[in-house]
């Protein structure tokens, strides 16, 4: 058959190009991560300096985003909420995907013909380096064509030639019209915005093309924003050299775990606490604060506790999904123990010391971690516990976990002591778990899909925050951030009352966005009115972070739970209605927090 034929072509035509994606996408952080460490080198043995390294740094990094965004483009880094298009029938749903790819075609063209005109109109060469300007952007633009090749080689390789067809001709027809029209709206462009990105949501777009596909489209609606502007506040977004710590974090978390010092942790954690009521349950909540000082993703975290630690639970007694319950809620403190790439995103927005950031930190996980505690003794009854680790045990475990705390205190202690910018503290990070890596003799294969990993999680973060940089720039024209202030006021602007406001728009928003897309737009909304309210801006900052983690466990998103759920195979509802105790647990954390930022 023809379709089949041509779904087969794709099909491999599609491999080919991910494969090729991929060994770049590699080979970039590899570089990226030389180029950093050669920069520490430079300054600590040598007294000189690497002339241009940051501007290269940068410009490496925007690579490796355009580069790694056809990658995600199907899988859960892609941050689609795909919770109201499977409640519909059939035929909606392909209604709904040919509307979702619609987005994605405009994003395409965005940053593909965006970045174009840039370049024809953007001249000089870099002081530093000597070359030319306009090759950020021409990067962000060969990753606009590649976007657009992706998606549509893996739609005729799923037999939906049809589907993608006339989502290409309606982005097309959309791309070129909107320029041309006056819809003459009086709502404020950041509201219109947002709609249209809601609409991307409901349908599954992708969040960083609803955001991008949306501030190109809100033209038409008065956006002061042209298209050139729009990829240009995005490419800003991303040009932050703080953000390459995400990549490295990742990379040490995925090294860190194929190395096998993950695992150390594990026997350290069951050492301590194995022998306690709800002794495996409790030695997962340690793991999780353990492995915490290490990866810096829950994600990261999720993934390998459900693997870890779900068919041992489930040997222990525990039932299924609470098993599951317990590995996705103890998950939420990687974010939020340091390193945390949620406050390097929120340092990003709002100009916060990540060093404060970390310390707080410490106190919020410690905070949550006894919380959920409290929560895993009162509502497991375990079985089968284990017996009580010897002195001896003890003693090897902890030695054993040595490799993976020196790793902790790299980064904490080369931050704080204003050793290494976090940037190279994460980067020391990542070639520490490398060597480590190498220690335990892993195999190129290992080493590469590491690299891999973290590159292709780190090109949709950075994706993210770049596309939020225009809904962001929009907001902050509305002064949506004054309709905060004045709403705090009317309510007495005392500091609870910002607490109780900031908190319940969290609360809502994390329902439907991203962590890291909620931080970049409100982070900077609510942080004023925090600062006039009296309010430490780091302990709110750590608020903001706390809050929004919450809601990986929350419907219709909850991120922690899909991921748990597709580890586990268990139906994300089940999770949802074991996780409750848990979630309520962590409300009471978020509590004792904000109540400690009124006392204190």
């Amino acid at each position: 058959m023809p379709g089949e034929g041509l779904a087969r072509i794709s099909s491999q035509l599609l491999k080919r190009l991910e494969a090729v994606l991929g060994w770049l996408c590699a080979a970039l952080l590899a570089i990226l991560l030389a180029v950093v460490l050669a920069t520490v080198v430079l300054r600590y043995v040598f007294s000189a300096g690497f002339m241009g390294s940051e501007d290269l740094s940068v410009g490496l990094h925007v690579a490796l985003i355009a580069f790694g965004a056809p990658l995600s483009l199907n899988s859960a880094l892609a941050m689609r909420l795909d919770v109201f298009a499977n409640l519909l029938p059939p035929s909606g749903r392909i209604v709904a995907n040919a509307i979702a790819d619609i987005f994605t075609v405009l994003t395409g063209l965005i940053l593909s013909f965006g970045s174009s005109e840039i370049m024809t109109m953007l001249g000089g060469v870099s002081p530093t380096l000597g070359l030319p300007e306009w090759i950020r952007f021409g990067f962000l633009g060969a990753g606009g064509s590649l976007l657009l090749a992706a998606v549509l080689l893996q739609r005729l390789a799923d037999g939906k030639a049809v589907q993608i067809v006339t989502a290409g001709m309606i982005g097309a027809a959309l791309y070129f019209a909107v320029p041309h029209l006056d819809l003459g709206f009086n709502w404020p462009p950041s509201i219109v915005l947002g709609l249209i990105a809601a609409i991307g949501l409901v349908v599954a777009a992708p969040l960083p093309h609803a955001f991008l596909a949306a501030a190109y489209v809100v033209i038409a609606f008065g956006s002061t924003l042209p298209e050139p502007a729009v990829v240009a506040s995005t490419v800003t977004g991303m040009s932050k050299f703080l953000l390459l710590a995400i990549p490295f974090f990742l990379l040490a978390g995925g090294l860190l775990t194929a190395s096998g010092v993950a695992n150390q942790l594990v026997r350290f954690a069951s050492a301590l606490v194995g022998h306690r009521r709800a002794g495996l349950a409790q030695t997962t909540l340690l793991t999780s604060v353990l492995f915490s000082g290490a990866s810096g993703s829950s994600v990261a975290n999720a993934a390998f506790g459900a693997s870890t630690f779900q068919p041992e639970l489930v040997k222990r007694g525990y039932p299924p999904a609470q098993a599951a319950a317990i590995i996705a809620s103890t998950s939420v403190l990687d974010n939020i123990i340091p390193p945390s790439v949620a406050f390097l995103i929120l340092a990003a927005a709002t100009n916060l010391s990540v060093g404060s950031l970390l310390v707080g930190g410490f106190f919020a996980g410690g905070v949550m971690a006894v919380c959920l505690a409290v929560a895993i003794h009162l509502t497991v009854r375990e079985q089968q516990p284990q017996p009580r680790a010897g002195r001896a045990e003890r003693w090897n475990a902890a030695i054993g976990a040595i490799p993976a705390f020196g790793l902790g205190i790299i980064v904490v202690v080369g931050i704080r002591m204003g050793v290494v910018t976090t940037t190279e503290a994460a980067a020391l990070a990542a070639i520490y778990t490398l060597l480590l890596g190498i220690g335990a003799r892993l195999r190129f294969g290992s080493l590469f899909s590491a690299f891999r990993q973290a590159a292709t999680e780190a090109s949709a973060i950075g994706l993210l925050i770049g596309t939020a940089g225009p809904f962001a720039f929009l907001l902050a024209v509305d002064d949506v951030s004054g309709l905060i202030s004045n709403l705090t006021s009317a309510l007495g602007g005392s500091a609870i009352a910002v607490l109780l406001l900031s908190n319940l728009i969290l609360l809502v928003v994390g329902l439907v966005l991203d962590i890291g897309a909620a931080i970049l737009l409100f982070g900077p909304i609510l942080l004023p009115a925090a600062v006039a309210a009296g309010i430490d801006p780091v302990h709110f900052g750590v608020i903001i972070v706390v809050n929004l983690m919450i809601h990986g466990l929350t419907p219709p998103l909850g991120m922690l739970i899909f991921v748990v759920s597709g580890v586990t195979r268990l139906p994300a509802s089940a999770l949802f209605r074991a996780v409750v105790p848990y979630l309520f647990a962590l409300l009471v954390a978020l509590a004792i927090i904000c109540a400690w930022a009124i006392i204190f």
